[in-house]
C-alpha cells in the first residue's frame, strides 16, 4: 500500500531541484557574508538534522546540557519553539529556576526540556540571535545549545552536530518536496560530526554501512552511533521512576511524535502488553475531547492504563483521565568519545 507521504513526495519530485537550488544559494549567501550571521560571545553547539521529522534531537540536547552542567558550565537551550502560540520576539520558557510557559505557549519540546533540566535556561524565538543574546547578557549563560539549528545559519556555531535516525537514515535521499531531505547532501560539509541515533540490534548492520559511507564522503568528520536507555516510566503528576513490571497490564499506547513506530518498538522491547496503539501527527495537541476518545477506546479494549512519551505527557499536563497515564523516559546512553569531542572543542579536556 502506497503511503500518503510517498504520494506527496511523488507529486513534489519535479520541484525538488528548485528547492535544493534555493537552499544552496541561501547557504552560499551566508558563507560569503551577503546575508549577515552573528558570532555569539560564548561557544555555540548546534544539534540538527538534514532530514525531515524526528531524529532524537531532544534526548541528545538533554544529554549535552547535563554534560556541560557537570563540567561547571551554565548552558542554555535555544529553540525555535515550533508549535508554540506566543508571539513575542523571544520567550524565556525557563530561567533555570522557574518555568514560565506552558507547552501550548512554548512548544512541547522546549517545555519538556525545561522540566527535565533544572538549572538550565530554555528560550525560544524565530530569530534566534535574540534569545541567544538574552541568555548570555541577562541569564549569565556561558555556552549555548541550538536545538534544531543546522539550517538556522544566522547564528554561527562552534560545533555542528547532524543527527540521523537509525531506522530511516537519509530516507529516500531526495530533497523536499520530493523527499525527506531539507537540503542537498553537500550541505553536510558544514557538519563537525554525525550522530546516528536509536541504534538497535535490528538496524546495527545497516547503520554501520551508513557510517562507513559518511566517513568516505566526508573524511575527518567523526560518526557516533548512539542508543537510548528506555528502562523507566513516570506516572502523570509524579516523577518517581517506575519499572515496566510496576505498570498495570495491558496498556493502550499512544503518541504524537515524528517516529511513532520507534516508540511502539521500545514498548515491545520492554515487554509491555498492549491492548492497542494510537498514533497522531507530530506535535499533536491534546484536547479534552481527544483524551476522552483515547481513554474510551482503551477501556473498550480492556486496557488498565495508558502509556505515552514524555513529549506527549508535557502537553497533556494534569488533564484528568479515566485511566492512569504513564510516560516512557528516554535518555541517551553515555558516549565517552562524543563527550571528548564536545569538551575538547570547548577547551575542557575530558
Amino acid at each position: 500500500m502506497v503511503s500518503k507521504k510517498n504520494i506527496l513526495f511523488t507529486l513534489g519530485r519535479p520541484f525538488s531541484p528548485i528547492y535544493g537550488w534555493a537552499m544552496k544559494v541561501r547557504a552560499a549567501c551566508y558563507q560569503k557574508e551577503i546575508l549577515p550571521s552573528s558570532r555569539m560571545a560564548v561557544p555555540v553547539i548546534s544539534v540538527g538534522n538534514l532530514t525531515m521529522g524526528g531524529t532524537g534531537k531532544t534526548p541528545l540536547v538533554r544529554y549535552l546540557a547535563e554534560l556541560l552542567q557537570e563540567r561547571g558550565l551554565r548552558p542554555a537551550i535555544i529553540s525555535r519553539g515550533y508549535g508554540g502560540t506566543t508571539k513575542n520576539r523571544f520567550n524565556v520558557v525557563s530561567d533555570g529556576r522557574q518555568i514560565f510557559l506552558q507547552a501550548d505557549e512554548a512548544g512541547d519540546e522546549p517545555r519538556l526540556l525545561a522540566e527535565l533540566l533544572p538549572g538550565v535556561p530554555v528560550l525560544t524565538g524565530i530569530v534566534r540571535t535574540l534569545p541567544c543574546r538574552h541568555a548570555i547578557q541577562e541569564l549569565g549563560c556561558n555556552v549555548l545549545i541550538l536545538d534544531d539549528g543546522f539550517q538556522h545559519l544566522k547564528v554561527q556555531r562552534d560545533i555542528n552536530l547532524v543527527l540521523f535516525h537509525g531506522d530511516e537514515l537519509a530516507g529516500n535521499s531526495r530533497i523536499f518536496p520530493g523527499g525527506d531531505l531539507r537540503e542537498s547532501v553537500s550541505a553536510l560539509q558544514r557538519a563537525t560530526a554525525f550522530v546516528l541515533t536509536n541504534i538497535t540490534p535490528e538496524n546495527q548492520e545497516r547503520n554501520q554501512r551508513f557510517c562507513e559511507l559518511l566517513q568516505q564522503r566526508f573524511p575527518g568528520r567523526p560518526v557516533f552511533l548512539t542508543s537510548t536507555c528506555t528502562q523507566t516510566f513516570r506516572r502523570q503528576g509524579d516523577n518517581t521512576p517506575l519499572s515496566a513490571t510496576e505498570l498495570p497490564t495491558p496498556l493502550h499506547g499512544f503518541c504524537g511524535i515524528g517516529k511513532p513506530a520507534t516508540f511502539r518498538r521500545d514498548l515491545s522491547r520492554l515487554g509491555l502488553q498492549l491492548s492497542g496503539f494510537s498514533s497522531f501527527r507530530d506535535h499533536q495537541p491534546y484536547s479534552a475531547t481527544l483524551l476522552a476518545r483515547i481513554s474510551n477506546k482503551a477501556e473498550q479494549q480492556g486496557a488498565q492504563g495508558l502509556v505515552t512519551t514524555e513529549k506527549d505527557l508535557v502537553k497533556i499536563g494534569s488533564s484528568p483521565l479515566s485511566l492512569p497515564l504513564f510516560a516512557l523516559q528516554l535518555q541517551v546512553q553515555s558516549q565517552l568519545e562524543l563527550n571528548t569531542l564536545i569538551l575538547d572543542h570547548l577547551g575542557l579536556h575530558s
